[in-house]
């Protein structure tokens, strides 16, 4: 994937739209499960040589390594403690050790089968140390279980899509949708179909097949008009599309449907100017539609002048060594 396209599912804008709804990761749902005082959020890119939490002193590190020494000597005692699974996960990942969270979240998803977190998070973390197989088996035996578990669905899409196997990703969701109407006519348990949909028309965003994302995006806002989801997704396609006109009501219209913990979010995107629209060519600098020194139409460069034209030399654009009045070199 070029540097220019969206990573709609790992790094772009509209997870902030899906959040609420599948998203999913280490900090915010470690202090969820960890009933402990508020701790530093740990960053989700930690590997195992990473240093420990930002801001933390040699002492406060000191004192963690201690906390999971204690840990662990309580596990060498009682293997099935969550209190101290809990807490080893909490301090390891306050220390940056990605690696070493693995072990206890191994255990807390073996011992928590039913709470699925656990074994998100722990693909997560084996995602993150480069384990990618580790990580799709992972949510793969969440999704056997649960097919429409989306945080489950949602990690191994984005999971493919870091393989470059998109079409496999829209596979999954594809036959993830399937067993969704099967499930439904059955009365066998409703799945949430727009979320699917929703992450589907984030990967054919992510593959640049806009029509297709807009299209979706749409038909979910047909079904459902208070949903901001669809609204703020189509709007950043747009907006990809240097199309800002058109992306800016409908970034207002989803702004004013959302949640309040996410109006603040939205608003920011409004605010934010369109991204420049790149020149084909090179000698021409890129084009920001919302600079208001941008002409409406490019200038077309002035044909340079030859060395004898000018009387004076022009000093902004460089004179050459050769004074314009001297004779040319002849052979």
């Amino acid at each position: 994937m070029t540097g220019t396209r969206k990573r709609w599912l790992i790094n772009g804008f509209l997870i902030v739209a899906l959040v609420s709804f599948v998203g999913i990761s280490i900090a915010p749902l470690l202090n969820s499960l960890v009933q402990n005082n508020p701790t530093p959020a740990v960053s989700p890119q930690a590997t195992p040589g990473s240093p420990a939490t930002p801001g933390l002193s040699d002492t406060e590190k000191t004192a963690l390594e201690d906390q999971a020494k204690g840990y662990e000597l309580v596990l060498q005692r009682e293997p099935e403690n969550t209190t101290a699974l809990k807490g080893l996960l909490e301090t390891r990942l306050r220390l940056g050790d990605i690696a070493g969270a693995i072990v206890p979240l191994e255990k807390l998803a073996e011992f928590n089968p039913e709470q699925t977190e656990y074994t998100v998070l722990l693909a997560q973390a084996k995602q993150q140390v480069g384990d990618r197989e580790g990580a799709a088996d992972a949510y793969r035996t969440i999704l056997t279980a649960k097919p429409g578990d989306l945080a489950a669905l949602q990690g191994l899409v984005a999971l493919l899509l870091q393989e470059e196997r998109p079409e496999a990703a829209l596979g999954l969701l594809q036959d993830t949708l399937k067993l969704a109407e099967q499930a439904t006519a059955e009365g066998v348990g409703a799945m949430d179909v727009a979320s699917i949909r929703l992450i589907l028309g984030q990967v054919y965003a992510e593959q640049q097949r806009y029509d297709e994302a807009i299209a979706i995006y749409d038909e979910i806002s047909l079904l459902n008009t208070t949903d901001f989801r669809p609204i703020l997704a189509k709007a950043l396609v747009l907006r990809t599309q240097g199309q800002e006109d058109l992306a800016k009501p409908l970034f207002e219209e989803s702004a004013a449907l959302a949640p309040a913990q996410y109006k603040d979010q939205i608003k920011q995107l409004i605010e934010e100017s369109a991204p420049p629209i790149p020149s084909v060519d090179p000698n021409v600098p890129a084009i920001d539609p919302l600079d208001p020194s941008t002409p409406a139409t490019p200038e077309t460069p002035a044909t340079p002048a030859t060395p004898e034209t000018p009387e004076t030399p022009d000093l902004e654009a460089g004179s050459s060594d050769t004074p314009a009045g001297d004779p040319e070199p002849t052979n």
